[in-house]
């Protein structure tokens, strides 16, 4: 009973990676829009405090479900992709404001949003259901 608690609160926070990655590109996207094409909210949209606070949440709800899902079930890709993806948005912050920024940020978050996926993927699939009764 409290297993299935578990399992369903992991997979509510992989949900959750997911969501806040895909507005995390569609933030990037939008940004370089406006920005470019209007020269509107630069100062706001392409705040730094923005993406340090986005990289924060996006490896702590990384690092509780995947991380989470990585020790229970002894699966290492989703684990190995999402914190690929985190190492591209880390990357992202170094970069100066842009298009670079955007791409590394981008990818970073495919990637982290990849490896919440799997990690959802591998909970509903028979092989963690044989052997680890979630």
């Amino acid at each position: 009973m409290l297993q299935r608690s578990f399992s369903a609160i992991r997979q509510r926070l992989d949900r959750v990676g997911i969501l806040l990655s895909a507005l995390c590109a569609v933030h990037c996207v939008v940004t370089i829009v406006l920005v470019s094409a209007m020269g509107l909210g630069g100062s706001f949209l392409l705040s730094p405090e923005i993406h340090r606070i986005g990289l924060v949440i996006a490896t702590l709800v990384a690092a509780i479900a995947i991380g989470w899902g990585a020790l229970r079930h002894r699966v290492a890709l989703p684990f190995v992709i999402a914190m690929t993806g985190l190492t591209f948005m880390g990357g992202a912050l170094a970069a100066p404001h842009g298009y670079k920024e955007a791409v590394l940020t981008i990818i970073g978050v495919a990637l982290v949003s990849l490896g919440h996926i799997l990690n959802v993927r591998h909970i509903h699939s028979a092989a963690c259901k044989e052997r680890c009764g979630d």
